[in-house]
């Protein structure tokens, strides 16, 4: 029977992958694209995360998973709010407080970012139901729209993990 670490205990990569549910390749690949994510260092070069380590890692998967912001998007957030801020949101989603953040206008934003978000306002603007419209439909018709939701929902969440690998392959 394993025991569990206390809070301010320091993590081995292997623990925080784990907490953090996200595999160990991405949150090195987190402290190359954030600077301000920096573990403990001990000899032979193993990897020792503190507890605001944990917080600030929790706080960028909020951002990338939860909130859908680009690397860039979080970086901007770094630049603009701070490593404290960015812990906060961690802190909070470990408080199971709900993070809700609107997403930042990049003018700089790639060509792919911007096709994106033309295509969400092409997609987003027909199609304006309510709860009453909804309710209105078949129980059937109800039903299948759900599934198509949740179905997109699992194929949003896979284009998300490609483009997190995606951009960890370009870094190399």
């Amino acid at each position: 029977m394993a025991v569990a670490k206390a809070a301010e205990a320091f993590r081995t990569i292997s623990e925080a992958s784990s907490e953090l549910d996200v595999p160990q390749h991405v949150l090195r690949h987190w402290e190359e694209a954030f600077g301000q994510i920096r573990p403990m260092r001990r000899a032979g070069g193993r990897r020792y995360y503190r507890p605001v380590d944990i917080d600030v890692l929790r706080g960028v998967r909020v951002l990338l998973y939860g909130q859908r912001y680009t690397t860039k998007g979080v970086q901007k957030i770094f630049r603009d709010n701070g490593v404290k801020y960015v812990a906060e949101l961690g802190r909070m989603a470990a408080a199971g407080q709900e993070v809700e953040l609107r997403p930042l206008v990049n003018e700089e934003a790639d060509d792919r970012e911007q096709i994106v978000l033309n295509a969400k306002a092409e997609v987003d603007a027909p199609l304006q139901l309510d709860a009453k419209d909804i309710a209105s439909l078949p129980p059937d018709v109800q039903r299948k729209l759900e599934g198509l939701l949740q179905r997109l929902e699992r194929a949003q969440q896979a284009l998300d993990d490609a483009i997190v690998a995606i951009e960890a392959i370009d870094l190399e």
